[in-house]
């Protein structure tokens, strides 16, 4: 079992920063491939970004690609979103999720951990 924690959350006025973290306890976090989901009330929850075990290589929804930065650190069992130029439409739960399936783009995997989530809120 793996437990997800996230951190960071928020709120920021339009066009500020935050990085978001995710902690776990897994000895085995480098054998898993995670990303950051988002769901605003009312919408369903939505890809953001993912990142493979090793941190080679990154995925990106267009709706922030060039503002956010997914990263990880398998040393400290840690991974992070950094979200710069927030948009009122950014606002949402952020949800970091982890998969030991292999993603190279097209269908996104199935997760299989999930964290509680952290709210994020961004004034315009």
């Amino acid at each position: 079992q793996v437990q997800l924690v996230e951190s960071g959350g928020g709120l920021v006025q339009a066009g500020g920063s935050l990085k978001l973290t995710c902690a776990t306890s897994a000895r085995t976090f480098s054998d898993y491939h995670t990303a950051w989901f988002r769901q605003a009330p009312g919408k369903e929850r939505d890809f953001v970004a993912h990142i493979s075990k090793t941190g080679g290589r990154t995925f990106y929804a267009d709706s922030v690609k060039g503002r956010f930065t997914i990263s990880r650190d398998n040393a400290k069992n840690t991974l992070y979103l950094q979200m710069d130029s927030l948009k009122p439409e950014d606002a949402a739960i952020y949800y970091c999720a982890a998969t030991r399936t292999y993603y190279s783009g097209g269908t996104l995997p199935a997760y299989d951990y999930w964290g509680q989530g952290t709210q994020v809120t961004v004034s315009s």
